[in-house]
């Protein structure tokens, strides 16, 4: 992972703030591990009224938490007066959510002033093995900070 300088000294705190009002995270029960400048870490334990048919957590649950983790990574880097929203993404699945937990891994691949492009992993923990789910690249866009996008 490249070495980021973040344009707000309390970036942590920004994201971990933004990231604790995100009720959509509240209710899949994910919560914020690693904070770094660029680099954002989503954990998610297994829940069966999240999976699918065959009881793997849905692709989208999976999609959810690495959308955010690349967020909270590129957001990691803005101003202090700035939001971010997603522009777009595409994911690989390459392997069923299955297992105790997800952990999503998001990093800012290149940071930039309106835009900036991320990656990410979701990797599912079972009797201590680690498997790749997906991966995803994303754009995330960003923008002055205004009342109706508050972080």
């Amino acid at each position: 992972m490249a070495n980021f300088e973040p344009r707000d000294p309390d970036f942590e705190a920004k994201v971990r703030s933004s990231f604790g009002r995100q009720t959509a995270m509240q209710t899949l029960g994910a919560v914020m591990g690693k904070v770094k400048a660029g680099s954002v870490e989503i954990e998610m334990p297994y829940r069966a009224d999240l999976a699918q048919q065959h009881g793997f957590i849905h692709g989208g649950i999976v999609t959810a938490i690495v959308d955010s983790a690349c967020g909270y990574a590129a957001f990691s880097l803005c101003a202090p007066d700035t939001a971010i929203l997603t522009l777009e993404y595409k994911v690989n699945f390459v392997a069923p959510a299955k297992g105790e937990r997800l952990l999503a891994r998001g990093e800012v691949v290149r940071p930039g002033a309106t835009v900036s492009v991320c990656k990410g992993d979701v990797l599912a923990y079972e009797n201590g093995q680690e498997t790749l789910v997906a991966t995803i690249l994303t754009t995330m866009m960003i923008m002055p900070n205004r009342p109706d996008l508050a972080n």
